[in-house]
C-alpha cells in the first residue's frame, strides 16, 4: 500500500503528481478563480470508477486531498483551447 500524505499547501501541486481524494484517484490539471477564492481542478485516472472531472476550493483541498507517494502520472495535459488552436 503507498503511502499518503496530506496536501496542506497548494502551491506543490503538480500535474506529474498522483492524488487521492474520496478514494479515488486524480491528477492535478490546472488552478482557476481568484486569489481570495481559488478553484483546483482535477481528472481522475484511467480506470477509476468516477470519469467526471472534480473542482475543489481551498478548504476542501486541505481536508480531502491526499498525495500518493510512489506514483506518478504522464504530465502531458492539453486544454481545449490549444487542441482548438492546433486544428486551425
Amino acid at each position: 500500500m503507498n503511502n499518503l500524505s496530506r496536501v496542506y499547501d497548494s502551491t506543490l501541486l503538480t500535474n506529474s503528481k498522483v492524488y487521492q481524494i474520496d478514494r479515488t484517484l486524480y491528477q492535478y490539471l490546472f488552478k482557476t478563480g481568484t486569489i481570495q477564492h481559488p478553484k483546483y481542478h482535477f481528472r481522475p485516472l484511467a480506470g477509476q470508477q468516477k470519469k467526471a472531472d472534480l473542482l475543489l476550493n481551498h478548504k476542501a483541498l486541505t481536508t480531502r486531498c491526499y498525495e500518493v507517494s510512489g506514483m506518478s502520472t504522464n504530465a502531458s495535459v492539453i486544454s481545449q483551447e490549444s487542441l482548438q488552436l492546433s486544428i486551425f
